[in-house]
């Protein structure tokens, strides 16, 4: 099978080895996500609801480059660093997944690669 790789463009993708989203087959993972734009801004800053939104429409976005949407989403992984905040996270998961039902996992971390992000998503998209 043929793979894929699919670059956001930013700079520590090649720093530290890795790519926005990888297709093999009709397999797609998307790497760890979080709510940084194409400037390098946080967007929704203490606002989980407003960060989880900002980062499935980004994984939207580079699922669409590879061919695939939403819809093909079967496995969504958040990690977030205040589980308490779980209706936030899951209020926006569910606006755009509450059709589609992927299986879901929110675990909580002590951290995140920066203090400000809340949340990072991981998604696994699998094309009929």
């Amino acid at each position: 099978m043929t793979r894929f790789n699919y670059a956001s463009g930013a700079p520590w993708e090649d720093i530290v080895g890795y790519s926005r989203a990888v297709k093999v087959g009709n397999i797609i993972e998307v790497t760890g996500t979080v709510a940084i734009n194409e400037h390098n801004e946080l967007v929704g800053a203490d606002d989980a609801y407003a960060q989880t939104s900002f980062i499935i429409q980004k994984i939207a976005r580079i699922l669409e480059q590879a061919g695939a949407g939403l819809k093909d989403v079967v496995r969504t992984r958040l990690y977030v660093t205040d589980i308490s905040r779980w209706e936030e996270y899951g209020r926006a998961h569910g606006e755009y997944f509450g059709s589609i039902k992927p299986c879901t996992t929110m675990v909580e971390v002590s951290s995140l690669i920066a203090p400000e992000y809340l949340i990072e998503i991981e998604a696994t998209a699998i094309l009929a």
